[in-house]
């Protein structure tokens, strides 16, 4: 799954460049979103990141995009892959900026762990 966004003013430290904490809730937000498709009707929150390392600036007007890709299930928990690329103004490619894996786990009401169905892997439909 991909989605893409913009790195607009908002979106920048004192720097001039993409503020960390952007970064980590786009790949926190579009990760659950990538897990809230395979595991509908699932309460899933997020329990862990790998170690977070930013190893390039993205500067503003930077056309990001992030891969997420299913990494494996547990018995209460699910962890995905998220590749960040950035497509830089003026540039002709796009280069990878982030990647980090990010688990959820689903919890009921009570906020205790529960197990996940099987997964049903998304696969978006398409529009004319």
């Amino acid at each position: 799954m991909n989605n893409y966004t913009l790195v607009r003013p908002e979106h920048l430290n004192h720097h001039g460049n993409l503020f960390g904490g952007a970064m980590l809730k786009w790949v926190d937000e579009f990760a659950w979103l990538a897990a809230s498709k395979e595991f509908r009707g699932c309460k899933l929150v997020t329990v862990a990141m790998n170690e977070i390392m930013f190893s390039h600036q993205v500067p503003l007007g930077s056309i990001l995009r992030f891969h997420i890709e299913f990494a494996r299930q547990g018995k209460t928990s699910v962890t995905y892959n998220v590749t960040v690329y950035s497509d830089e103004p003026g540039k002709d490619k796009e280069k990878q900026v982030f990647a980090n894996s990010i688990t959820f786990v689903r919890i009921d009401d009570h906020a205790r762990k529960v197990p996940l169905p099987p997964r049903k892997e998304f696969i978006p439909s398409e529009t004319i």
